[in-house]
């Protein structure tokens, strides 16, 4: 990983540690464009959620364990970063 990349990195550290979550695990499938962001693993989600932003909230036995993220790309724009 380069310099960079790791400061981009870096950079999330603030916010991930005002997440209440204490494990946060995500993986992108670019050619989906989607991002999967999970808080428990393993985890059988029961019941979830599909937003009007695509978002998929995902629950077992009624907790959030995870977020799914459609259209993840576009999310970079929306909040100033260009692709």
């Amino acid at each position: 990983m380069a310099a960079v990349e790791v400061k981009r990195v870096l950079n999330l550290v603030p916010e991930l540690l005002e997440v209440t979550y204490p494990r946060i695990w995500a993986t992108y499938d670019k050619e989906a464009d989607v991002l999967y962001i999970n808080f428990k693993k393993p985890s059988h989600a029961d019941d979830s959620d599909l937003t009007d932003d695509d978002l998929i909230i995902r629950y077992e036995k009624g907790d959030v364990v995870g977020i799914t993220v459609l259209n993840a790309s576009r999310r970079r724009r929306e909040y100033g970063r260009g692709v």
